[in-house]
């Protein structure tokens, strides 16, 4: 069965542009990773409906729930084979706020060790140009899409 994720492109406009929330992931393995690395706040799901969940995924990793009026964005399939689907809000946040849950690992590898660490350790606003560049190659398509959205949208 086909893994699937949920999340939330949070979107506000700063100077009449647009910017993006992307969250950076947490844990060693992302400590020194940046570009192609961040992503929407997300979480996988099974049984609930892809909005309940990507709103449940967000407030989860960020402290905050979301609200407004959502944009469904075209599903995606990363590389891994996983089907991502976003929803997309005009929503503006704090990124000094992040309030992020946790997961432990053992780290380092094959100490023994148990190591707790956010899901997301940081959140940052981000113009298109720059979010395209931030956020996993495959989710790039949904600050794409949005970003028609707004434009036609604004004429």
């Amino acid at each position: 069965m086909t893994k699937k994720s949920a999340g939330i492109l949070a979107y506000r406009f700063t100077g009449g542009v647009a910017e993006f929330l992307l969250g950076h992931p947490g844990g060693p393995y992302h400590r020194t990773k940046d570009f192609g690395a961040w992503s929407i706040p997300k979480g996988e799901f099974t049984d609930e409906q892809p909005l309940a969940a990507a709103i449940r995924e967000f407030e989860e990793e960020t402290g905050v729930k979301p609200h407004g009026d959502f944009i469904e964005l075209t599903p995606v399939k990363q590389a891994g084979g996983k089907d991502v689907y976003a929803f997309a809000v005009e929503f503006d946040f704090d990124p000094d706020n992040l309030v992020s849950n946790t997961f432990q690992i053992e780290w380092p590898p094959r100490s023994g060790l148990q190591q707790t660490f956010p899901e997301i350790d940081k959140v940052e606003w981000f113009p298109a140009d720059q979010a395209r560049l931030k956020i996993n190659p495959k989710q790039a398509s949904f600050i794409n899409e949005l970003s028609l959205k707004l434009a036609s949208k604004n004429n």
